[in-house]
């Protein structure tokens, strides 16, 4: 009973034991939970037993600090009734505890507003006596700063302060928030009471929710919609890229797919199409209600009995270039990392990855990493660490003759184990596992605790030895399943440690392997806030069908707007043997993406699909490799602002309406759009936003607009917008073969002079390289790069 009593102390652990399951006293109860069943907490809000506290008025403002307290005015749910007719409504109601002059009736709590950068506005509300925990936040690059550049004034009921991009709008009586762009126009504002009275649907206002099970608290932070608003975010989700009008949960999860609601990768994070951003700071469950059940209610319901809300201003290149600036920007990976990741699943002996390795060179076909998935250990996915000894009788020397190749290679591993497991017992023993509140632990595998410190060493010793067997990249799977129920070596609970999870593991790797490596690379497929920091990151195990093709495009395109830099998935698919015509579409789109791996059920390799694939094969990857300096530049060009690769025609075109609408064709970049074909096909309707386009495989010109495009050799659309000019390199069969001393450039401008942006292996910044018009020819104007570059001028 003592150890418990600390438990208790240190993370209030009684408080989120019950309410986290799903609220299953309230409106889930319905149903049975299954193990890791994502956590939607709008129930509680629902609940008839439960209390809900209504943000009232301000009580108390410092405009110097921007502090004061918000009062909560008592309310309860209720069942309203008219003809037959029942609905959930809210009244107010009046204290049930007793001594009642021990407890407020309508309580007056902290509240704070900060301002970070100049288009950064940081919301902190508390909802009991007790703020958040103190301590470094690993969802943020830093301690965010102060920025001084916002100015107050007196207004008449509230308080304002304006900046260069906006401004924020305290009304005291009823409290409200409002947002404004530089003109002044409403972005968006916080919804109360009295904003539902237009209609006669009852509609949560701002408010948080105080649960009779255990007093345990959540936030509903409510905003307003506007007409014709879309959202768009909250990491790669693979339904329809428009969030309003759906209900998102954020908790990380394995869909065992791409086409569901669930995802491996929420991110507490979305921006809107009115020129403004939002990020949650937090890493408890988080339901999006963007318009779901009332069309005008953004109810963000986050788990977390505490509010920190950061809101950005600007378009979508600001608004992720600031929300990276607080939660970090990727770093480059190496070279080599976008260059082909050869794998299946799975390469079980040494003798299959020199096999393998020695048909990519002898039939031409460039590839830079050879990957070995769950069959490396002695019994397959039994991870151990250990090569298998009867399949892999030298395995560092399989590593370094693979290098001489020039191959990379990479290993999977996860961090569950199952009793079976000989590491099993020293993880139970050495209590480097997640607990259970008996002590024990709470699902047959022993998953590892990466809140323990004693775990991360123990842990980092494993990986240590891999990497220094010569292993350049580990694959970081699986993530999504902490045990909601687990009680951390944190102190907390699964509640507010389960999302935290996949960015503690994603650090872990990444921070070792760039000690020991020099290299900023992982292969990980969950996430949270802040994961962004550590690339790269794929698209889990899609479904090998064309909607399963189209619905990862999507997850891509939403995580890209999340503040993702890089991201991949499994050419062709994960579930099935790929039909060769689905392979022949997925490997344009596949290899058009930063980083390009096929991946899945055997076979993949192209020599198994017969002659005539294996050439479309080949020029497919010749493609990519050819446009290695454009993809490499636009990679270190992204990295520096937040800016996804794989990005949404709105995110560069953000004045053209027909671009927020597009969600099946994104651009590669600054300058490359990219349409894939999802289905059987050798033509798609393509949306051109606003200028002229060049067809890069036909060279046949086009205007904005839409336009049914055939494809060329390869399966795919793929414009350049006029005006780029794209460098190329001759192909190698890794990238540590490439000549970067000779580089041709493609000029798609017709105006007398040009320029590209430019970033070579070596380099410690992006270089502008100009072309001029003389003779009717265009050439090199000024050289930045000092004759180390021979360039051919097309």
């Amino acid at each position: 009973m003592h150890s418990m009593n600390n438990l208790i102390k240190r993370g209030r652990l009684l408080s989120f034991l019950l309410a986290p399951v799903i609220a299953l006293t309230g409106a889930h109860a319905q149903h049975s939970s299954l193990i890791n069943e994502p956590v939607d907490i709008s129930g509680d809000f629902r609940d008839f037993s439960n209390t809900i506290f209504f943000a009232d008025s301000l009580a108390a403002f410092d405009p110097v600090t921007g502090s004061g307290k918000i009062k909560w005015k008592r309310n309860e749910v209720f069942a309203a009734h008219n003809f037959n007719n029942s609905m959930q409504s809210y009244k107010r109601s009046f204290s049930n505890e007793f001594p009642a002059i021990e407890y407020a009736q309508d309580p007056v709590l902290p509240f704070s507003i900060e301002f970070t950068s100049p288009r950064t506005v940081r919301v902190r509300a508390n909802t009991g006596a007790q703020g958040p925990a103190t301590g470094t936040s690993l969802m943020l690059a830093g301690e965010p700063g102060k920025d001084a550049s916002w100015k107050y004034s007196k207004i008449s009921g509230g308080h304002q302060y304006t900046g260069a991009h906006g401004s924020v709008t305290i009304y005291e009586n009823p409290w409200k928030i409002l947002i404004r762009d530089a003109q002044g126009k409403i972005l968006t504002q916080t919804r109360g009471q009295a904003d539902g009275k237009a209609s006669y649907t009852p509609t949560l206002p701002f408010s948080f929710v105080r649960r009779a099970s255990d007093y345990s608290r959540s936030v509903a932070a409510v905003f307003s919609i506007a007409p014709d608003e879309k959202i768009f975010g909250c990491g790669e989700s693979f339904t329809k890229l428009d969030k309003n009008g759906q209900k998102v949960v954020l908790w990380a999860h394995d869909p065992n797919g791409v086409e569901t609601q669930t995802m491996y990768k929420p991110i507490p994070f979305y921006m809107s199409s009115r020129g403004y951003g939002m990020f949650m700071h937090t890493t408890s469950p988080i339901t999006c209600d963007f318009g779901a059940t009332y069309g005008e209610s953004n109810a963000m319901q986050i788990g977390d009995e505490n509010l920190d809300l950061f809101i950005f201003l600007g378009g979508p290149k600001e608004v992720l270039d600031a929300y990276t600036d607080v939660t970090g920007k990727a770093t480059m990976p190496p070279l080599w990392s976008f260059g082909l990741w050869m794998s299946r699943i799975t390469y079980f002996s040494e003798q299959d990855g020199r096999n393998v390795a020695a048909k990519l060179r002898e039939n031409r076909i460039p590839a830079d990493v050879i990957h070995f998935d769950t069959g490396w250990f002695e019994t397959d996915w039994r991870c151990d660490y250990r090569f298998a000894p009867s399949r892999f009788k030298d395995p560092e020397g399989m590593i370094a003759d693979l290098r001489k190749q020039g191959f990379r290679t990479s290993l999977w591993q996860l961090p569950y184990f199952v009793p079976k497991n000989d590491l099993y017992p020293e993880i139970v023993s050495k209590g480097l596992a997640v607990k259970n509140a008996n002590g024990t632990l709470p699902y047959e595998d022993a998953v590892l605790d990466f809140s323990n410190p004693n775990t991360v060493k123990w842990y980092e010793d494993k990986i240590a030895g891999l990497l220094k067997l010569g292993v350049s990249a580990i694959k970081v799977d699986f993530g999504e399943a902490a045990p909601l129920s687990g009680v951390y070596a944190s102190g907390r609970t699964g509640f507010y440690e389960h999302n935290l999870y996949p960015l503690r593991y994603n650090k872990i790797v990444s921070e070792l392997t760039r000690k020991l490596n020099g290299e900023n690379i992982i292969w990980a497929r969950s996430t949270w806030a802040g994961s962004q920091r550590y690339p790269i990151h794929w698209g889990g195990d899609a479904e090998t069908t064309d909607k399963g093709m189209q619905a990862q495009l999507r997850g891509g395109l939403s995580l890209g707007m999340s503040g993702f830099t890089f991201w991949s998935h499994d050419i062709g698919g994960f579930t099935m043997k790929t039909p060769e015509d689905l392979y022949r579409r997925w490997l344009p789109m596949g290899l058009l993406s930063s980083h390009s791996r096929t991946h899945g059920q055997a076979p993949k390799e192209p020599w198994e699909y017969g002659a005539a694939f294996q050439d479309y094969f080949r020029k497919a990857v010749e493609m990519k490799y050819r446009l290695m300096p454009y993809i490499y530049t636009q990679s270190k060009l992204a990295s520096e602002k937040g800016l996804p690769m794989v990005r949404a025609l709105l995110v560069e075109f953000p004045d053209d309406p027909g671009a927020w609408l597009v969600d099946d064709a994104y651009m590669l970049g600054s300058d490359i759009l990219v349409a894939p074909l999802f289905e059987n096909a050798k033509k798609r309707q393509v949306y051109l936003p606003k200028g002229n386009w060049t067809d890069y495989q036909t060279g046949k010109t086009y205007a904005a607009g839409w336009h049914e495009i055939a494809t060329g050799e390869l399966d795919v659309v793929m414009m350049v917008r006029q005006g780029a000019v794209l460098p190329r390199v001759k192909v190698a069969q890794s990238t540590g073969d490439i000549d970067w001393s000779k580089i041709e450039l493609v000029n798609f401008s017709n105006t007398a002079s040009a320029s590209l942006q430019l970033y070579l292996p070596g380099e410690e910044q992006v270089k502008q390289v100009g072309l001029v018009k003389k003779g009717g020819k265009y050439v090199v104007g000024e050289d930045p790069f000092a004759g180390k570059v021979r360039w051919e001028v097309k």
